[in-house]
């Protein structure tokens, strides 16, 4: 997909996203994606050699190996809203090893799920795409439901199925928060120590955040102080939603403000909202994924390219998408997850 493609998939928007120059955090205060940039900004840190070389890996895999961007195909719905309700419209995805055939087909940068679904299949596969075991998940047989992440695995576990990677979710706001974040902060130490990074979800959760009508789940000042708050606690990746509400902590009374910062440093562009998230991954050096969003039908490829668009000329380094992929036919699935790395291998799409 070249940029005329990519603007005929964007339809009347291509215009407002393919020309828009960030005015209020531009460019040149971020540290942009690259491989050697990633390179460089861990060999500063604190991180081992060995999750270094895992980071390496990771980001050198795929279509999008060595471009600093990264596709990474995520399938724990099964337990993040229940098997069959998201395996009925392709039961295949209820074996495990047709999630990770996706991921090698589609030239993804690595595949993501539960410690069982990547554990049936870790000796195949292992040595053919980076496994990223996800540690943590939701269970939905409890009445009242309940807002929580439950540890389904352990780091030993996923270290010895030779997974490269971890992935927890913390909802941050949410009453059980504080011991998520205790949690997930040791299982990050731990992860280090045995050579693989981390990737937080950052899911801000908090029934006050529905107010008048609004969903303050998802404004731009929330995710990006959850952002703040998971690079905070060591994660080397993070995974955040779009925003597309600005001014939660006014309209919620909830953390410090001051109509200045937003003056400052936000338009209500959606791109300024996404840059805004990037300045809250530590400027940019911890790479900022945005998720694919719902599976919605018909309009289902235009959003996922206008999401890659958004994410990328924002400065961030790509999309978790896959509810959008595994809904759909093996063909649409993988003309989908092309689709979005076609945007990040684009050049002419550049950083806002």
């Amino acid at each position: 997909m070249n940029t005329s493609a990519t603007a005929d998939t964007l339809g009347q928007d291509h215009l407002q996203l393919l020309t828009h120059t960030c005015q209020k955090i531009k460019n040149d205060q971020i540290r942009q994606p690259g491989y050697s940039a990633m390179q460089a900004v861990m060999q500063g840190s604190n991180r081992p050699q060995a999750v270094q070389a895992s980071l390496s890996q990771l980001y050198a895999h795929g279509r999008l190996g060595k471009t600093g961007y990264l596709s990474i195909f995520p399938v724990d719905q099964g337990l993040e809203h229940n098997a069959a309700y998201s395996f009925y419209h392709n039961p295949s995805y209820f074996d495990p090893e047709n999630i990770v055939k996706m991921a090698v087909a589609g030239g993804s940068s690595a595949v993501t799920a539960s410690v069982g679904a990547l554990g049936l299949v870790a000796r195949r596969y292992a040595d053919k795409i980076p496994l990223v075991v996800k540690i943590n998940h939701s269970q939905h047989l409890t009445l009242p439901p309940q807002t929580d992440q439950i540890m389904f695995a352990s780091i030993k576990a996923a270290h010895q199925m030779g997974a490269v990677g971890v992935g927890a979710t913390v909802y941050f706001g949410s009453d059980n928060s504080p011991r998520q974040i205790e949690q997930i902060g040791r299982a990050i130490e731990q992860a280090h120590e045995m050579g693989m990074f981390a990737i937080i979800w950052c899911y801000p959760r908090n029934d006050r955040y529905q107010h008048q009508g609004k969903d303050y789940s998802t404004s731009v000042d929330i995710t990006a102080q959850a952002i703040h708050m998971a690079v905070s606690m060591g994660a080397d990746i993070v995974k955040q939603k779009m925003p597309d509400i600005l001014h939660g902590f006014e309209d919620l009374e909830v953390a410090k403000s001051d109509p200045q910062m937003y003056n400052k440093l936000l338009s209500d562009h959606p791109i300024d909202l996404v840059r805004y998230q990037v300045m809250h991954a530590f400027a940019g050096k911890i790479g900022l994924l945005n998720s694919g969003g719902e599976a919605g039908g018909e309009d289902d490829l235009r959003e996922a390219v206008r999401a890659a668009v958004i994410n990328k000329r924002a400065g961030g380094q790509g999309i978790i998408m896959g509810r959008k992929v595994f809904k759909k036919s093996w063909e649409e699935g993988l003309k989908m997850l092309w689709a979005v790395q076609d945007v990040y291998l684009d050049q002419s799409i550049s950083v806002a």
